[in-house]
């Protein structure tokens, strides 16, 4: 990653969050020191936060940020000298930061529930319109947007299923 992603060696679209693969998997593959979960929906829920933080292995860090905190503190180069797993909720997410100078290149995604409205495109992949639209933005940016569900999964990449 560049200056400005001083510390992110990872960027990842989970709706789970913060969750058994995450932790046990993403985190000691990639042996990452923090996991940062950046969504601002997450940000007036204590409960969800505290759920999610519990899930973290106990020799990793968390930091729950909503989309402008993070970015700033990414920016700054808080994560320099860390090894941070990045995980947003959605593309729009990833999408923002984007749009707001990160020079995101890969993003991994991992699973997306089914919801009202979503469609699938993927096993535990499924995505609004909106989602979709998003994705595609991403793609359109030159991101490289793999579905790779856990490390020793087969990439697959999103562009062959939207």
């Amino acid at each position: 990653m560049t200056e400005s992603m001083e510390g992110i060696i990872h960027v990842r679209i989970d709706d789970r969050m913060i969750h058994g693969q995450v932790a046990t998997q993403w985190s000691g593959r990639l042996n990452a020191t923090r996991i940062m979960v950046i969504n601002d929906s997450i940000m007036n829920d204590d409960m969800r936060k505290t759920v999610v933080r519990l899930a973290a292995p106990a020799n990793v860090s968390t930091s729950i940020l909503g989309r402008e905190k993070a970015l700033a503190n990414i920016k700054s180069g808080k994560y320099k000298g860390q090894r941070v797993l990045l995980i947003c909720v959605s593309p729009m997410d990833v999408d923002y930061l984007i749009d707001n100078g990160l020079p995101i290149k890969k993003v991994n995604v991992g699973n997306m529930a089914q919801r009202e409205g979503t469609k699938r495109v993927r096993p535990s992949l499924n995505i609004t319109d909106e989602e979709r639209a998003a994705f595609q933005r991403l793609i359109d940016k030159g991101v490289e947007v793999t579905v790779i569900p856990t490390p020793q999964s087969p990439t697959v990449y999103l562009k062959d299923f939207i």
